[in-house]
């Protein structure tokens, strides 16, 4: 099939779609990967496999975790420390990926003392973070490949925009942070990259998740979920002029003001994966996946800092079935790719 109206034809035929199906998607506003959910809005993607979506939004991946335990919603997109802290607490299925913010998760220092601290990183005795997140991950894995013990710095926990502010007014030398916020420092501090994930071999995957009854009762919904996602990342790839001018926009909506170059960065340092590469990150053909290597090492960074018991083992909750179920149903994978 050539076209998405063909494609969405042949999803109607083949589900029997008589009317759309209610799902209730959540993310995190004014953030790159939640993106793709505002652009298959604009293009009218959603009611084209048959669904309704809702959207409910939350400021950070906790309560966004406890709202999923709560049946709040059903599927959306999150980051890979509340993904395995919902896998630890109640299930929550990992069925795909956002994006790499390996990195856009980053220790951030004033820009003319950078060269400097890496000479001497032992500077790093308090740092601005936001403990158990993805830059907490992140922060404690450029620390020990400095060869410095995380034991010894100071980590003062505040809200990323506590911590801009704190910085902007003389109040932190150092910063953990993640994007946008990394931007904000760079343009109204002058400050830059001290290390980021990729420096310190810190892989930060973001997460598509479903809860675990919702995904085993309606299957054929997550696999329209992913394949709307997925539409909207080729799209973006493919129009990046016109996307970051809708990425400005939701980023506004959400509160945020991002500046061109900000934006450009966006798309510059946050990789998105295609259909064909989600499979193959999560492909278990000769062993543990890609992605169960990257989401085992941040549970056990979990562990270590306390925030759930013990690591939860990668295949009891990173589910490959439904990305590899749009890769299997024709009709959905024709709806992904057509142009």
């Amino acid at each position: 099939m050539k076209t998405g109206i063909s494609a969405a034809v042949a999803l109607a035929l083949a589900g029997g779609i008589a009317h759309a199906e209610a799902i209730t998607v959540s993310y995190q506003p004014s953030l790159y990967w939640a993106l793709p959910f505002h652009v298959a809005t604009e293009k009218g993607w959603w009611a084209q496999v048959g669904l309704e979506p809702s959207f409910v939004t939350f400021p950070a991946g906790a309560p966004q975790i406890a709202a999923a335990q709560a049946r709040d919603w059903d599927v959306g997109g999150t980051g890979s420390v509340p993904a395995i802290l919902g896998a630890s607490r109640f299930g929550l299925k990992t069925i795909g990926l956002t994006n790499d913010e390996s990195r856009t998760n980053a220790i951030m220092a004033p820009a003319d003392e950078i060269e400097a601290v890496k000479a001497d990183p032992g500077q790093v005795t308090s740092l601005l973070l936001t403990t158990n997140s993805t830059v907490d991950y992140t922060a404690r894995a450029c620390l020990d490949s400095w060869g410095v013990d995380p034991g010894s710095v100071e980590f003062v926990n505040l809200a990323q925009a506590q911590i801009i502010s704190a910085v902007i007014s003389g109040n932190g030398r150092f910063a953990g942070v993640w994007a946008p916020n990394t931007y904000t420092l760079q343009e109204r501090a002058d400050y830059d990259y001290l290390c980021s994930g990729v420096d310190a071999d810190a892989i930060v995957p973001g997460a598509l998740v479903a809860r675990e009854d919702f995904a085993a009762e309606n299957p054929q919904a997550v696999r329209k979920f992913l394949a709307v996602y997925l539409k909207s990342i080729r799209w973006i790839r493919a129009n990046p002029d016109e996307a970051m001018e809708m990425l400005v926009d939701f980023y506004s909506e959400g509160g945020v003001e991002i500046s061109q170059a900000g934006a450009a960065a966006e798309f510059e340092l946050r990789p998105t994966f295609t259909l064909d590469e989600q499979v193959g990150l999560m492909a278990r053909d000769a062993g543990p996946s890609d992605v169960d290597g990257w989401m085992t090492r941040i549970a056990e960074f979990m562990t270590s800092v306390g925030t759930i018991p013990e690591a939860p083992d990668a295949v009891s909750y990173i589910d490959p079935t439904h990305m590899q179920g749009v890769a299997e149903d024709q009709a959905l994978a024709d709806f992904v790719n057509a142009d």
